[in-house]
């Protein structure tokens, strides 16, 4: 192994080294889950806290090759540690912490699997993830890349015996592998005839246009479909409620955001140049899967399905942030390219806090309550406050209200969208206000999804019995959930801090940069002139002092007029939880006014019925249209090649021979 000894890379590689003993420790002791979630799961917490603090102090540092002797002959594992991946290093290990704190308290018996299998699959699902951010070689990249996909489709069927979980997870490897098929050619295509699959080879490969341009739609594919783009999103929705909390957390949170950092390696890094009209078409695809993933959040009654399509919203910002960034630096723009590229990475980092915090709430409230139906929760704020606390934090932030740390970045790209008209093509300048309203559009329906989420299932009556049991999260939980909210919080109070480490990374990947700032250090000036400014810190400081005003007031001058009483029930007799919103009722005006974006099903009662029935059910009309006849065509292929199949030895070593002539032929 020739490397630097005593780097920040030679630490990072000791860390995920480490996840991986962990994980194969959980086996000397399969069946104990007090020492898989007692002892291994806080200390890959540990080894996550560590990983962040090695890549955010090394940010700055300069970049750091390895080659690892091991893989096949003369095909050695080629390492390289950046900026770039230093800043996704820093949210694999930052959410990691939370998460495995989490779920340290989170696992119980009858999960399906093993809790020493499980601690296995879920460390080196950790580890992979860490390897394809440091890996600089198409062959290690692969091989770090299935072995994420393979480790998370072993955590999402969990709970094999039930076939609805094994469904869901054959959809997501049947994606993954469709996406890492195409990955794999736009690496081919990226060498450049070299037949040298590094990454250095791949940045000194001279393509021709066209095709650099098939190479980064192949990329975009690719890692659209891990990432979960309209229309390669229908595994998600599947995928995620299937999994247990922590694992949805760690895929939606994490492993999204390692498809962001393999297309933004492709295109600022391995391509260099990008070309204006590839952002055009990332901004259309981000943008149309922001809002159709944020119409199907607002009419789901899963809270995890619900979850599951609010990250396709968000996973659509962040691409659209791409295509804007694209669009910017093909055009000899670099300050709003360095603006764009700054938003997308500010709203990946968020989100990894936001959905996870949430994904790990919805945990708490299913192991307490058993229930995922929104129709079947109500007043848990009563009975969980801790949960329901902490979980407001990540609620507010993903809604996108200050001083959260949702609001900087997508503020970061509406900034970044007012300046479109400095873009010198008409076409262009005529289509990106439009996608600066969908993005206003998609943040105020997210608003609304997080407004149904955390009122349904927390404030009100509880609607049904079995609620008045429910009980808070455990110590380790509300830890994880703490580290979580205190994430979202810090990420929305210093972001002049947090922008200033992202211009590193910005300024290594792209060599963009933003103008050097003039504002204070509590203010945010993304450009100068003040053309517009931001302070987390003024804002949080200003709501406390109207808040303690407020009360004080109150208290001084009608300390004597004030009464409590039972709030008026306009009339009623009484008010119980029949009377309260349901979570189909708080999304029929979205159902309404998106109707065409919805397959659905009703079943309405008459006048005449004696026991009525009102029933709506709601299919993705991506699937219908376009997954279930491209099943059926293949099952049909499938079965004409089964004619060939005649169970005789001599019919077989037949076709072995004609196409060993075959390919003899076409070679020589």
């Amino acid at each position: 192994m020739a490397r630097v000894l005593h780097s920040p890379l030679d630490d990072c590689l000791t860390l995920l080294t480490l996840w991986g003993l962990i994980g194969l420790a959980g086996l000397l002791r399969p069946t104990s889950l007090r020492y898989v979630a007692r002892t291994l799961f806080p200390l890959g917490a540990l080894c996550g806290l560590a990983l962040a603090a090695v890549a955010l102090t090394s940010i700055g540092a300069p970049r750091e090759r390895a080659v690892l002797l091991v893989g096949l002959p003369d095909l050695p594992m080629h390492l390289r540690r950046d900026a770039l991946s230093s800043l996704f290093l820093f949210l694999l290990g930052a959410a990691s912490t939370g998460i495995s704190v989490f779920a340290a308290g989170y696992f119980r018996r009858g999960h399906g699997t093993s809790a020493g299998l499980l601690c296995l699959q879920y460390h080196l699902f950790l580890a992979s993830m860490g390897f394809v951010l440091l890996a600089d070689d198409a062959y290690a990249f692969m091989v770090a890349w299935e072995t994420m996909a393979l480790s998370s489709y072993f955590l999402v069927t969990t709970q094999h015996s039930l076939g609805e979980i094994r469904r869901a997870g054959f959809l997501y490897l049947l994606i993954a592998h469709m996406g890492a098929i195409a990955i794999l050619l736009a690496f081919g295509v990226m060498q450049g005839g070299s037949w040298q699959f590094t990454f250095d080879a791949m940045r000194s490969a001279h393509l021709q246009p066209t095709w650099a341009a098939v190479a980064f739609f192949l990329a975009l594919l690719g890692f659209g479909a891990k990432a979960g783009l309209v229309p390669l999103h229908v595994w998600l929705p599947e995928a995620h409620p299937a999994a247990p909390s922590p694992v949805s957390a760690l895929m939606s949170g994490v492993m999204l955001k390692t498809a962001v950092y393999g297309v933004l390696r492709v295109s600022f890094d391995l391509l260099a140049a990008p070309q204006w009209w590839w952002g055009v078409a990332a901004l259309g695809v981000g943008l149309f899967s922001a809002v159709y993933g944020v119409v199907f959040a607002a009419a789901q009654t899963d809270m995890k399905r619900l979850l599951a399509w609010s990250s396709i919203e968000n996973v659509g910002i962040i691409f659209a942030g791409l295509g804007l960034a694209i669009v910017f630096h093909g055009a000899h723009l670099p300050g709003l390219a360095a603006l764009g590229l700054i938003a997308l990475l500010y709203h990946a980092l968020n989100h990894a806090f936001m959905k996870s915090l949430l994904f790990c709430g919805t945990g708490a409230v299913l192991h307490s309550t058993g229930e995922r139906n929104l129709g079947r929760l109500g007043g848990l704020i009563h009975r969980m406050p801790w949960v329901a606390w902490l979980t407001l934090v990540g609620a507010l932030a993903l809604a996108g209200l200050p001083p959260l740390n949702g609001f900087v970045s997508e503020w970061l790209l509406l900034q970044a969208f007012l300046f479109a008209h400095q873009v010198p093509h008409t076409f262009v300048n005529m289509l990106l206000p439009l996608g600066a309203a969908l993005v206003a559009l998609a943040a105020a329906l997210a608003a609304y999804v997080m407004v149904k989420f955390y009122g349904v299932i927390f404030l009100g009556q509880p609607r049904e019995t079995t609620l008045l049991h429910a009980h808070d999260a455990s110590v380790l939980e509300r830890a994880g959930l703490a580290w979580l909210a205190l994430g979202c919080i810090a990420l929305g109070l210093m972001p002049t801090q947090v922008v200033a480490s992202l211009r590193i990374v910005v300024r290594e990947l792209a060599h963009v940069d933003l103008p050097d700032p003039t504002a204070p250090w509590w203010l945010l000036e993304p450009l100068p002139g003040r053309l517009a400014s931001y302070s987390g810190l003024v804002f949080l400081l200003a709501l406390l002092a109207v808040v303690i005003l407020t009360v004080l007031g109150v208290r001084l001058f009608y300390h004597r007029r004030v009464r409590r009483a039972a709030p008026w029930d306009c009339g009623f007799v009484r008010l119980d939880a029949r009377m309260q919103d349901t979570a189909e009722g708080f999304g029929q005006p979205i159902r309404h006014i998106f109707e065409p974006f919805f397959a659905m099903q009703r079943e309405l009662p008459s006048p005449f019925d004696r026991a009525p029935r009102y029933r709506v059910s709601i299919a993705d009309r991506i699937w219908q249209r376009l997954y279930e006849p491209l099943g059926s065509l293949v099952q049909r292929i499938a079965d004409g090649f089964s004619l060939i199949q005649q169970g005789r030895i001599a019919t077989y070593l037949l076709y072995s021979f004609v196409t060993l002539v075959v390919l003899l032929a076409v070679v020589l």
